[in-house]
């Protein structure tokens, strides 16, 4: 796929149609306007999207309209990406587990063989 190229069937005049008046029964002017809150990368933020991003996001914001209708808080029935978790500090090597211990020290091949094992990939980090 090329640089800036999205990764299906754009979507519909009709469903960008439909998409901008969900947004607008929302408050947003476009889809710029939008695009911090809905969390829009900068091409969508232009108004294109996939057949299918197109898709998901009217049936979000359809979702939320009807739980507007029935009282219940509109942000509940938008998804919002999950955040990244924030990494734990790291232990003093004195409060480490005997388990944790061996897990530090074993070899990279070995942590790498046993994650395969259960179906994980691995890669090198950069």
């Amino acid at each position: 796929m090329a640089f800036g190229q999205s990764a299906g069937p754009a979507a519909t005049g009709r469903q960008v149609k439909e998409l901008l008046e969900l947004l607008g029964n929302l408050g947003h002017a476009d889809f710029r306007d939008a695009r911090g809150p809905m969390g829009f990368n900068q091409r969508q933020a232009g108004g294109r999207f996939t057949a299918d991003e197109a898709a998901e996001l009217i049936g979000q914001l359809q979702a939320a309209e009807h739980a507007a209708e029935q009282g219940e808080p509109v942000a509940s029935a938008i998804e919002e990406p999950e955040p990244e978790p924030e990494p734990e500090p790291e232990k003093p090597v004195s409060e480490l587990t005997d388990h944790e211990k061996a897990i530090r020290t074993a070899p990279t091949k070995w942590l790498v063989l046993e994650v395969r094992r259960r179906g994980w990939t691995v890669t090198k980090p950069k």
